[in-house]
């Protein structure tokens, strides 16, 4: 463990990246609370904030707008900072159905929700990380801004255990309880523990690797290590461990007894309410769910739904901001929001659409209207809240350049040399058989091409037509999930087809070096997917190649077409300028074809995985993967029982590689 952050990379700064890296250092240090890094596609953006992080040496967040961007973004991080704390925070649910009241059909539907495991371990890691230590990097989604555990109320359930210490066991049995672990003598995994005489073995919520064991003499604790839960093998002794609890909602018994008290207030009022106004069913239905969810408190410590009553549980007052991963951060953290454009606007999206939500539940008697606490952070507590922040997009919102007031460190230098593409306008007329024509031309020189079309119905015609017409091609729709998306783009990148079709999902975060054509259909209507911005990305996506190029097909130039192709030929003067006085001859860009869900773990062994390399060909829905696990925990088991450990680890290698899947 370091308090310093070690970037480890080959490279050093090159291009426009030092002069970006030292203005916007020199705005953090000057105390400037919004800058925006303003960074061409292929420029090196991720590698310029990894120089950020390290030299300054401060706990950082980095926001992105989906988990494959953010998985993407967590697997480079951990390359470039091996030695220091990486950590990756986004929802845990591989399916969730809030609670709501349809009032047309008067239809209630329950809550129904999937959680992952894996990723729940992952965002305890995170917390945990920022309570422990400063080389701390969370690759986060808007997941960050919706309310979690109290950060005051997380920190007093801590156990702390120190050799030589006295303490009864019955004691810290009794501790573990409280903090929601559960004995389990037989099958060891997260957040239990298990007790052999003066043994107590605890198996760490936030761990997947290692497990701490507790040995006592009489009520003092003789010893400390931490072991490999499966083989059993001592790793190291240690002479203080912090056992964290299980859950971000663990709550202790004095302020769950304090909130029931308040819960009940709340009620009562309620009832009178809905009766004055002659609401009899909603009054029956508010008071029978609030007091069956007062028992589960009052008996067990928590109940379904508890986040609903987290106003009382965190002692805030109506109206008050939830607490959130935002509140666990140091003071002096730095914040970094990913593609800006799009990130921005979901952050402030999230509260408007839960609260709709949750006022019909509310009128409806099935929630108290305290539940309406329970919501993501609104836009302005986000930036009350939010540490120094730099936006990062090679095309920022107006909201983004109006905050950072002027302070924008352009980067439009690729360190390869690669100029933006060269961009055609051609006519509508004729555009398929057009593109049909460049298709076969970019294939016999083995690149690859994107399409982008307007409406669903004309990618599934397009891609039918060039299908008829041999070209091998996929369509990418809103109806495939992440991990097949990645497996798409792994395969176009490999050359298992050439031609990939699509609407609107090719625009950030795809990394396609072998992409050489970008045609965009229908170019000339004005609109959110033929905006200025939505070119200048799309058009992006062929700028990792040496002879990158973009047709665009409309019969008049508009405005956003002018602005985009004016874009790009400012920047391409910029780059070629650079590469003539530096005598900078423009390279191919080589990058070896890794699948995205590996987020920076080392490779296990080849032989290991076969069988899950080729399980990986057919995908999997995020159900089947979550059965596979649950069979191979068995398996693992099952063999560590017969003390049979090379294949236990060979069955732990597989179990992390669908792991990673998951967490896409």
């Amino acid at each position: 463990m370091s308090d310093h952050f070690q970037l480890v990379s080959q490279f050093k700064p090159a291009g426009d990246q030092p002069t970006a890296i030292k203005q916007l250092e020199e705005g953090l240090e000057a105390g400037l609370a919004h800058q925006t890094l303003l960074g061409a596609t292929g420029t090196g953006k991720t590698f310029t904030m990894a120089n950020i992080i390290s030299d300054l040496n401060r706990p950082t967040i980095i926001m992105a707008h989906n988990k494959t961007l953010a998985a993407q973004l967590y697997g480079e991080m951990k390359e470039f900072f091996p030695n220091n704390a990486v950590e990756y925070f986004v929802s845990y649910y591989d399916y969730y159905q809030p609670e709501a009241y349809v009032v047309s059909s008067d239809t209630f539907i329950e809550k129904d929700a999937s959680i992952n495991e894996h990723i729940e371990q992952m965002r305890l890691s995170a917390t945990k990380a920022l309570l422990e230590r400063r080389d701390t990097i969370i690759v986060a989604s808007v997941s960050a801004i919706y309310g979690l555990g109290d950060p005051q109320s997380y920190m007093k359930m801590m156990l702390l255990l120190k050799v030589g210490e006295k303490v009864d066991q019955r004691d810290m049995l009794r501790r573990l309880a409280e903090i929601q672990y559960t004995r389990n003598d037989i099958d060891f995994g997260r957040g239990t523990y298990r007790v052999r005489g003066e043994v107590v073995d605890i198996f760490p919520a936030e761990s997947d690797t290692f497990a701490v064991r507790v040995e006592m003499f009489d009520d003092e604790i003789e010893r400390l290590s931490i072991f490999d839960p499966l083989t059993g093998a001592i790793e190291k002794h240690i002479v203080r461990a912090t056992i964290y609890p299980k859950t971000h909602y663990v709550t202790p018994r004095d302020k769950i007894l304090g909130a029931i008290e308040k819960i009940k207030e709340e009620l009562k009022e309620r009832r009178a309410q809905l009766l004055s106004v002659n609401k009899l069913v909603e009054e029956q239905r508010v008071a029978q769910r609030t007091q069956y969810d007062i028992e589960m408190m009052t008996e067990l410590g928590y109940c379904s739904g508890i986040e609903n009553y987290s106003r009382y549980l965190s002692g805030r007052t109506p109206g008050d901001p939830p607490p959130t991963l935002l509140d666990y951060l140091p003071d002096d953290a730095l914040m970094i929001i990913d593609e800006s454009h799009v990130t921005v606007s979901q952050i402030g999206a999230m509260y408007k659409g839960d609260r709709s939500r949750k006022e019909n539940l509310v009128e409806y008697g099935f929630r108290m209207p305290s539940a309406m606490d329970n919501r993501p952070l609104r836009f302005e507590e986000f930036e009350a809240i939010a540490p120094q922040t730099i936006y990062v997009s090679a095309t920022p919102g107006d909201f983004e350049l109006e905050r950072s007031a002027g302070e924008v460190a352009e980067q439009v230098i690729r360190p390869t040399g690669l100029l933006d593409p060269l961009i055609e306008v051609r006519p509508v007329g004729d555009q398929v058989d057009d593109l049909l024509s460049e298709i076969y031309k970019s294939v016999e020189k083995g690149e690859r091409v994107l399409v982008t079309t307007l409406t669903k119905r004309m990618s599934e015609d397009l891609t039918d037509y060039l299908s008829e017409h041999n070209v091998k091609v996929r369509y990418l729709h809103s109806d495939i999930d992440t991990v097949e998306r990645v497996e798409i783009i792994r395969d176009l990148r490999a050359g298992v087809f050439d031609v990939l079709v699509g609407i609107n999902l090719l625009r950030e975060g795809l990394d396609m070096p072998e992409v050489a054509l970008v045609a965009i259909l229908d170019a000339d209507k004005e609109g959110f997917l033929r905006s200025a911005r939505s070119l200048i990305q799309t058009i992006g996506r062929a700028a990792r190649h040496l002879d990158g190029r973009a047709i665009l097909y409309g019969d008049k130039v508009t405005k956003s077409m002018a602005k985009a192709i004016e874009e790009t030929e400012r920047r391409r003067e910029i780059q070629h300028a650079y590469n003539i006085e530096h005598g900078i001859e423009p390279q191919a860009l080589i990058k070896k074809i890794t699948d995205i869900m590996d987020v920076g773990e080392e490779a296990a062994p080849k032989d290991n995985l076969k069988l899950i390399r080729k399980e990986s060909k057919k995908v999997l829905s995020a159900k089947e993967i979550a059965v596979q696990i649950k069979q191979l925990e068995t398996k693992m088991h099952a063999y560590a029982s017969d003390l049979e450990f090379e294949k236990a680890g060979s069955v732990r290698d597989e179990i992390h590689e669908l792991q990673q899947q998951l967490i896409n």
